[in-house]
């Protein structure tokens, strides 16, 4: 089982990695000192469980929990009592542990993860389906820009286009640039809605205003349509 650790407070980061060395079944591949680089680790790599600190500057671990689309299992670690009953309202967070931390009460929590994963198929692309029964409908994306996380609402993307390591979010109010791949962030697109017409374009096919060739207009902008993917935009398109 993957786990990284979320604490802005070195020494408690330290304490949590010695601790799991007493326990093989849980390997630790990453310890970050905010939630905006753990958003852009778990954005990128598996990770089953979580460590996770609530009282971090500028973004919070409630803040965190809040931004995840299919979060991994978490163990919420603090010295506030305060937050226990909120993050027990969510499924996903098998315990919550209040700092100084011991050993024995690390393994415990540990134990429960580990009860818990054997009785739930825990199937880390589609936990939300598993707890709620019904997909969920993903309206807004985050992304990171300058250690910011952005919020941007889906119905409001134009196109996305790929710009090297970087993508172009093209916007009815503004554009950005983020450090991802276009293949990372059509996985967090709802299909019913985009579709990537060229291995360096995804559109919003209800933005779509004139097609013409292998090209598309959206708003002011003119996206090519490689051959490939023209048959795909016409079987999706509400043709007459």
């Amino acid at each position: 089982m993957k786990c990284i650790i979320v604490d802005d407070d070195t020494m408690s980061r330290l304490v949590i990695e010695k601790m799991l060395q007493e326990h093989p079944s849980v390997t630790l591949v990453e310890s970050l000192d905010n939630a905006v680089d753990a958003l852009k680790y778990i954005y990128q790599h598996e990770v089953d469980l979580i460590f996770l600190d609530i009282h971090m500057p500028a973004f919070t671990g409630m803040d965190f929990i809040q931004t995840l689309k299919n979060p991994p299992y978490i163990i919420m670690t603090s010295s506030d009592s305060n937050f226990a009953i909120k993050a027990f309202e969510y499924d996903f967070i098998i315990d919550y542990i209040q700092k100084p931390i011991t050993s024995d009460r690390l393994s415990k929590a540990i134990n429960k993860l580990h009860k818990m994963a054997t009785t739930i198929t825990h199937d880390k692309a589609g936990i939300i389906d598993d707890i709620y029964g019904e997909p969920t409908t993903t309206e807004e994306l985050f992304v990171n820009i300058d250690r910011r996380l952005v919020k941007i609402e889906m119905d409001k993307i134009l196109l996305i286009e790929a710009k090297g390591d970087y993508i172009k979010i093209i916007t009815l109010e503004k554009n950005y640039t983020v450090h991802t791949t276009l293949k990372k962030i059509e996985q967090k697109l709802p299909v019913h809605i985009f579709l990537r017409v060229h291995r360096s374009f995804i559109i919003n096919l209800t933005k779509i205003v004139d097609i013409e060739d292998n090209s598309i207009l959206i708003e002011k902008n003119v996206v090519p349509v490689s051959r490939s993917k023209r048959p795909v935009l016409m079987e999706r398109l509400n043709l007459l």
